[in-house]
């Protein structure tokens, strides 16, 4: 049995993270987030959105 997908909008992508809408648009434009046309909704794999927060860098105190 295939798992379903769990798909979040752009606004939803912006609330769930923290990050700007702007960002989660130049992920989309490197290629670092992949998004589905449903429509004219924009929509992000929540799982995708969890590898991309997770690859991101640490953050070093006083670095």
């Amino acid at each position: 049995m295939q798992r379903p997908v769990i798909t979040v909008t752009i606004p939803d992508a912006v609330k769930a993270t923290g990050m700007s809408r702007t960002s989660i648009y130049e992920a989309l434009k490197r290629g670092d987030l992949t998004a589905r046309k449903a429509g004219r909704r924009t929509l992000i794999s929540f799982a995708d959105l969890e590898s991309y927060l997770a690859s991101l860098p640490t953050f070093q105190a006083g670095a």
